[in-house]
């Protein structure tokens, strides 16, 4: 096995950016959904499900310059970090969100139709609705293209990592559970399974709604109400990982 592609997004629920090589800390993918736009009214960190046209944000993170390219436009600058802190929640706990002052809130409020700020998370890996590290295999991949007859782009489920798992049996992913991967120089403990939602069915560059991806898949990968794809990992050895990089899985689960 090895790694086929490599994706993170420094802005949660913007576009899923292809990488040739991450670092992985304790906390997941550095840079990885740093920072989350907020309806402060609300109270709420926005989500692509709810908000799909997040996905036309492009952004990169790198020497302190955060750039957001959408709708032809590209606005980049040094964040500037408020001192003032948003106890928000998120999924069901609490999140403490850092206000950024700088010239995203209003490009962001325009493509949005809404008033919204730009947030910092000021604990890393705290955005994300399960574990930090996501992985969907090829098998998987190619299982989906299968049933619904249509090219499937891996960046529907936004994966840190799809690992081409060659001739392996479809969904091999799903005996991983309590096992460790080592990849490039890091290590992973291999979590539950990922429950899906709407954000598959949403095309990745534009963010407008055409597959029916998700009632497919609920055809054969329903378990107890959720509909599984990919599972979650934990980052149990930092280090950094390239494509390419071979995919070791070891022997017995972890105890």
């Amino acid at each position: 096995m090895h790694i086929r592609e490599i994706g993170v997004s420094p802005l949660k629920g913007g576009r899923h950016q292809p990488l040739e090589t991450v670092s992985l800390a304790v906390d997941g993918p550095i840079g990885d959904r740093e920072f989350a736009i907020v309806d402060r009214n609300t109270g709420t960190i926005l989500k692509t499900v709810e908000h799909p046209l997040l996905v036309r944000c492009e952004a990169r993170w790198a020497d302190g310059v955060l750039a957001v390219a959408f709708d032809g436009r590209r606005v980049a600058a040094a964040p500037k970090l408020t001192g003032e802190y948003l106890d928000l929640d998120y999924w069901g706990r609490s999140t403490a969100m850092e206000v950024i002052d700088g010239p995203w809130a209003a490009e962001f409020s325009q493509l949005l139709g809404r008033s919204v700020i730009l947030t910092r998370s000021t604990v890393k890996g705290s955005v994300v609705y399960g574990d930090s590290v996501t992985i969907s295999t090829t098998g998987a991949l190619d299982r989906l293209a299968r049933e619904s007859k249509m090219a499937v782009d891996p960046r529907r489920f936004r994966a840190t990592f799809t690992i081409d798992t060659g001739d392996a049996d479809e969904h091999v992913e799903d005996f991983w559970a309590g096992r460790e991967l080592e990849l490039g120089g890091a290590r992973l403990l291999v979590k539950a399974g990922i429950p899906r939602c709407a954000v598959i069915d949403i095309d990745p560059d534009t963010g407008v709604p055409g597959t029916h991806l998700l009632k497919m898949l609920a055809g054969y990968r329903l378990q107890a109400s959720h509909i599984m794809f990919g599972v979650y990992a934990e980052v149990i050895r930092q280090g950094t990982v390239s494509v390419g990089d071979d995919v070791r899985l070891s022997a017995v689960a972890a105890q």
